[in-house]
């Protein structure tokens, strides 16, 4: 299922994309798109029923603004460095172990929102990437299958990055990683059972109608299985949460001088396969 929450920001509404491409209404049937929907299999099975027969109410989606496609998100766990080709854009080895960062969950907002450069940003950077929401809680996992098996959807990310306050400023990445709008999510969120393979996905990101990422998940250094794993040995995983799991290469921190950073007025677009397309225009906070 393509699960969305539409609606002014705040206030969205969970809905649905059915395979026809008609968006439908599930406020008569659940609160939220969020991880008590996701842990819930009756409730889902609810949805899923409701949706192939046909009898949930259409909504009209000209001028609707579609929401972050997750509500009540408790963590953003990010993961750096996690495509060979990244790491190798910037001159880095690749990693040994997973390298962690977190993201605040109020950075997060909808697929086609504006996104505010920060404050004395010369750096700001694109970065699209795969993004797992997990569907049941998660404890020092045993097994890649097994983090698999905890996924309950998946969702395209841009998680962008000011690369000067990430790198040259002293103590953690965070500080690249938080500022507002910087999460933008969506617009839907596909149930892991319609992503046979997540490591089989085209991810690619263009700036003001330039291919700058054209890469494939094929090209994890940690596989989606093998990060939800690892992580949990490092933190428990509620439902909801959301793991943004690296960027492939093509990012402006690893072109050559003058390297193309995001200025106000820059248009991004990106798409990953079956997980739909944001567009984001940037301006200065």
């Amino acid at each position: 299922m393509k699960l969305l929450r539409v609606g002014p920001a705040g206030s969205e509404r969970p809905a649905l994309l059915d395979r026809d491409g008609t968006l439908r209404d599930l406020s008569g049937l659940i609160t939220d798109v969020d991880g008590a929907l996701l842990a819930d299999d009756a409730a889902l099975s609810r949805v899923r029923d409701a949706a192939e027969a046909g009898g949930l109410p259409a909504l009209d989606a000209e001028g609707l603004r579609i929401g972050a496609p997750v509500g009540r998100i408790g963590k953003v766990v990010g993961i750096g460095l996690n495509y060979f080709g990244h790491a190798a854009e910037i001159g880095a080895q690749a990693p040994t172990e997973p390298i962690l960062f977190l993201k605040a969950a109020d950075t997060v907002v909808g697929p086609d929102d504006t996104v505010l450069i920060p404050r004395g940003s010369v750096k700001t950077d694109w970065e699209a990437e795969l993004g797992v929401v997990v569907g049941s809680t998660a404890r020092y996992l045993s097994s890649a299958e097994e983090g698999l098996a905890h996924v309950g959807g998946y969702l395209l990310v841009n998680d962008v990055s000011e690369r000067e306050f990430q790198i040259e400023r002293g103590g953690t990445w965070d500080k690249g990683k938080n500022c507002e709008t910087f999460t933008p999510l969506g617009p839907w969120l596909v149930t892991a059972d319609e992503v046979a393979d997540p490591q089989v996905l085209d991810v690619r990101l263009w700036v003001n109608g330039e291919l700058k990422q054209d890469g494939n998940t094929a090209d994890q250094i940690f596989t989606v299985g093998e990060v939800v794993r690892y992580l949990s040995h490092f933190m428990t995983l509620y439902p909801g949460d959301v793991i943004v799991t690296g960027t492939p290469a093509g990012v402006a921190m690893g072109r050559p001088e003058p390297k193309p950073y995001l200025r106000a007025g820059d248009v991004v677009e990106l798409e990953i396969d079956g997980l739909g397309r944001q567009r984001q225009e940037f301006k200065s906070a």
